[in-house]
């Protein structure tokens, strides 16, 4: 949803503005003078800016070229009552989007405020997939020659410049988003938005509203109307993460949009199209799903037109030095450390470790020995205590401890995949909440 900023000493016009804007989704602010404009500017970041060029304490040209030093991304609109080719001039040299003069017509300014919205997307857009660059070569979650990644960048490599409908699992920290975003970089769409849900963030109608978007009054607290994610991605690409805890009558929701790519808000009767590339992503196995009776079979073959799965990081420890090598110099950067090294020995203790929570677990793992590090090299006394993977140590250790070593993993999966939801977790581990309790408390886990 675009933010306006509206200023202006009359309270008329203002009110005028916000009659026209608010039902196009956009959400409006008002300051009525300069120094109220300063304090709204500076406590939020604002799509588009609409300006007079005459307040009761400051002049606007000077206010805008004020604004266009602190934000020169924010376009800003200037209202004048006097137009005249010299203002015209002084204002575009100070910065102005666009000079609209009074009276005007109220089309005409909606159409600039979009043209100017629409700009501030775009450009916020694009330099957010720049830092998004900037950190997967330091990040290094993509990084890797082992076979199982190497499918994985090939198939990213061939299906991002399509529209095809992707369906990304994998386990928790396994980087599902990260393939949703690199699928997004590769497509024509690229320079369109992308935009993410988390499907397990919200109850059911507050996800249909976040999803199709409401209009006014739809339902308590809808004092305004409000374009949902669908309207907001037109000509990019959603994720739906978690999409396994959708519920029934939003699954068939999704499947009118997925068939015949309209959407209708929540108290509308009428219906929108959009143009928006789908990708799913869930840790559970949603066929598993089907045949459980908990996801219908339609969406899933409409969502699973490509899967990809992501491999766990115990799979991939042929890979795990050089992700150590690329999360350590992106940790150091940013938490202003000087740089870091590890000792072969730290780094064959993580190589043996299963890391239930994947790549996420291994860059927190590196954040905390990077901070904690009595030296420029992480040792192993630098590392939290981690216990080898059975696969890893060999038969040969004690039956005990390798017993225990299996029940700390399973728990600790367990937990990983809940999200710590400790009733969840003892649910899929056959236990009760008390035994899971007893558990967590002897295995000495959080």
């Amino acid at each position: 949803m675009a933010r306006v900023l509206l200023v202006d000493d009359e309270p008329n016009l203002r009110r005028i503005l916000g009659t026209i804007l608010r039902p196009e989704g956009y959400e409006v602010s008002e300051a009525e003078s300069a120094a109220e404009a300063r304090r709204a500017f500076a406590a939020g970041t604002w799509d588009v800016i609409v300006l007079d060029q005459k307040l009761p304490d400051g002049d606007g040209t000077t206010l805008l070229a004020e604004m266009r030093a602190a934000d020169p991304v924010v376009p800003i609109l200037l209202l004048t009552a006097f137009a005249t080719v010299e203002l015209a001039v002084s204002a575009m040299r100070a910065g102005a989007f666009d000079v609209i003069a009074k009276p005007f017509v109220p089309e005409a300014v909606l159409a600039a405020i979009g043209r100017a919205a629409e700009r501030t997307e775009i450009l916020r857009e694009n330099d957010r997939l720049k830092r998004q660059l900037r950190d997967l070569s330091g990040r290094g979650e993509f990084v890797g020659g082992s076979e199982p990644m190497t499918r994985v960048r090939e198939l990213v490599a061939r299906v991002g410049p399509t529209d095809a409908t992707v369906l990304i699992t994998g386990e928790t920290g396994t980087g599902k988003e990260l393939v949703a975003h690199a699928l997004h970089r590769a497509s024509p769409r690229a320079n369109a938005p992308f935009l993410a849900v988390n499907c397990a963030g919200f109850t059911e109608t507050l996800l249909e509203s976040e999803l199709f978007g409401h209009e006014r009054g739809a339902f308590t607290g809808a004092d305004r109307a409000r374009q949902g994610v669908f309207e907001a991605a037109h000509r990019g690409t959603l994720l739906l993460d978690e999409a396994a805890e959708m519920s029934p009558s939003l699954q068939a929701k999704l499947l009118r949009v997925l068939v015949d790519g309209r959407v209708t808000r929540v108290g509308a009767t009428a219906s929108r199209t959009v143009d928006v590339r789908i990708v799913a992503a869930t840790y559970r196995d949603l066929l598993q799903g089907v045949h459980d009776g908990t996801f219908r079979e339609d969406l899933y073959y409409r969502l699973a037109v490509i899967p990809i799965s992501l491999p766990p990081l115990r799979d991939l420890r042929e890979d795990i030095p050089l992700l150590i090598a690329h999360l350590l110099e992106a940790v150091t950067r940013d938490l202003r450390l000087p740089p870091r090294s590890i000792s072969p020995e730290a780094v064959a203790t993580l190589q043996a470790y299963d890391f239930p929570g994947n790549v996420r677990e291994l860059r927190n793992l590196l954040e905390r020995a990077a901070i904690l590090a009595r030296g420029p090299r992480i040792e192993v006394r630098d590392l939290p205590p981690l216990t080898p993977s059975a696969a890893v140590s060999g038969p040969d250790g004690d039956l005990r401890a390798q017993l225990e070593h299996l029940e700390r993993t399973l728990v600790a999966r367990a937990l990983a995949d809940t999200g710590g939801v400790q009733a969840e977790a003892a649910r899929r581990l056959g236990l009760s909440r008390s035994h899971l309790a007893y558990r967590l408390k002897r295995l000495g886990l959080d």
